[in-house]
């Protein structure tokens, strides 16, 4: 009975998970690093590889997403950004779906009891500390220009270990639970491979 719970649980879209991403004091250098990256441009090119990888990815992960996300165009602009942040800031998109499903469950506007904002989350801490005073973590664009962002950041001071960058994204270093969790969600529910009929 306990394991069929905690399935459930792993299966149920969550409000919002987010722990509380820790504030660190950051050096000038990093700093400022940070904040160039969650300045907020307009994506000045797909990032695709060509159009029949987009047209491949996005058909897969629309169908993936259509229950939680029902309106087609919403859906798209949704899945075009996170993709776009995703590789800007050398990540896996899918592991990006991943992190938003157990962070959010895709909710726009949650809010968790720590604060983090967003599909990603984001603790508003981080406004203060690298962006500009207007940035609105529920805009689509900025939130997911933060998280990843941020998650990158804790790539790079965890040597690329992502169960340790996982962990202090969630302000849960050391624990396994929403580590876990996350990689379940991106390989269970998002793992994706360029389909046979598209490399042709």
């Amino acid at each position: 009975m306990r394991r069929l719970k905690g399935l459930l649980v792993l299966l149920l879209p969550l409000a919002a998970y987010a722990g509380a991403q820790k504030y660190e004091p950051l050096s000038a250098s990093v700093q400022a690093a940070l904040s160039r990256s969650v300045s907020d441009r307009a994506p000045p090119r797909s990032s695709f590889r060509d159009s029949l990888d987009a047209v491949d990815w996005l058909g897969e992960m629309s169908r993936r997403l259509e229950k939680r996300i029902p309106d087609r165009e919403s859906r798209l602009d949704f899945l075009r950004s996170v993709h776009y942040e995703a590789t800007r800031a050398g990540l896996d998109p899918q592991l990006v779906l991943g992190l938003i499903q157990v962070e959010s469950g895709f909710k726009k506007y949650a809010v968790s009891v720590a604060g983090a904002r967003g599909f990603m989350q984001v603790m508003p801490f981080w406004v203060k500390l690298v962006g500009a005073s207007d940035d609105n973590l529920f805009h689509l664009r900025t939130n997911l220009r933060y998280g990843c962002t941020i998650l990158r950041h804790y790539l790079d001071i965890e040597r690329g270990d992502l169960f340790r960058a996982l962990g202090r994204y969630n302000g849960s270093l050391g624990q396994p639970e929403y580590p876990n969790m996350v990689r379940t969600a991106w390989q269970n529910n998002w793992s994706y491979s360029r389909s046979k009929l598209a490399l042709r």
